[in-house]
């Protein structure tokens, strides 16, 4: 019986690492742009059932989208030092219980926004789409990281739609806004592997920019940042809102300061360090929306 326990629980840690539960940074990334969307599309006052639903929605499709990744680079992983130790390529998990576990979790996802409306569950299907051929993208094309940024920013017209029916300009503005910041940031992630990538052949922005991935990804957050500050004129935020957004564009000046060397570890911090990119932009949102909304001050 207690092998029997051990093996379980082995297995329920591989897992774990498989869908990255141990690694939240994802989720952070997903999650932040949603509830831009969620607090614009509810002009402050989401509704609970909605916000619930998108919250527990990104962890599960973002888990998702870790083990299909994972089943698409299974053959290379093992030759990438930062990825040899995986549960497929270290054979922890089968091939099988990977799709399994994909389909178990889509499927889960797929349920959540059944509990929504018609609009909402049509969009889901693309999101579906662009999260399972995401991990495909790098073997055929150098712009994985657009795919990428498609599949991550397509929650913003997903929540429009759950909460209000409809998918407004502004709701195009925060998309285009998290497909130009994933864009940066996976560069960043990119130009972590970049040699082992060139080594097995898989492609990325971060090999395709070559000497110029610094300045490109400046370049990416300088529209991100405009992006978000033709969101706020639009829909006329105030004071709070501006300061968020000013001391994001402080964090993407720090990340080029990180990664004025190439140094992968550096690489790395940079990368991660958009989590605070993301709740700091959020922070200001939420804050302009709680000092001005009727509710909040009735």
């Amino acid at each position: 019986m207690e092998i029997i326990r051990q093996l379980n629980q082995d297995k329920l840690l591989a897992y774990i690492q498989l869908m990255r539960v141990n690694k939240p940074i994802g989720i952070y990334l997903l999650l932040w742009p949603t509830l831009w969307a969620l607090w614009v599309a509810a002009e402050g006052i989401p509704d609970t059932q909605v916000l619930i639903i998108f919250v527990l929605g990104v962890v599960v499709m973002r888990s998702a989208g870790c083990v299909i990744n994972d089943y698409a680079d299974r053959k290379v992983d093992g030759h990438v030092s930062r990825t040899k130790d995986r549960p497929l390529p270290s054979g922890r998990v089968t091939e099988k219980e990977a799709l399994g576990l994909f389909g178990v979790l889509c499927l889960f996802a797929f349920v959540l926004v059944l509990f929504t409306n018609k609009e909402t569950v049509m969009l889901s299907v693309g999101g579906l789409f662009l999260a399972a051929c995401y991990p495909f993208m790098k073997r055929y094309t150098y712009l994985p990281q657009v795919v990428l940024g498609a599949a991550f920013a397509w929650a913003v017209p997903m929540a429009f739609t759950a909460q209000t029916g409809t998918v407004t300009q502004q709701a195009w503005l925060i998309y285009a806004a998290t497909l130009l910041w994933t864009v940066a940031y996976d560069t960043l992630y990119a130009m972590v592997d970049r040699e082992d990538d060139l080594k097995i052949g898989i492609k990325s922005t971060a090999i395709l920019f070559g000497e110029a991935d610094k300045m490109i990804v400046g370049v990416l957050q300088g529209m991100v940042i405009l992006t978000l500050l033709l969101l706020g004129q639009q829909l006329s935020l105030g004071f709070t809102y501006y300061m968020g957004v000013v001391a994001a564009s402080g964090l993407f000046v720090y990340q080029q300061w990180l990664i004025r060397k190439r140094e992968t570890d550096r690489c790395f911090e940079a990368f991660l360090n958009n989590h605070w990119v993301g709740s700091i932009v959020f922070a200001g949102l939420f804050l302009d929306y709680l000092v001005h909304t009727p509710a909040a001050v009735g």
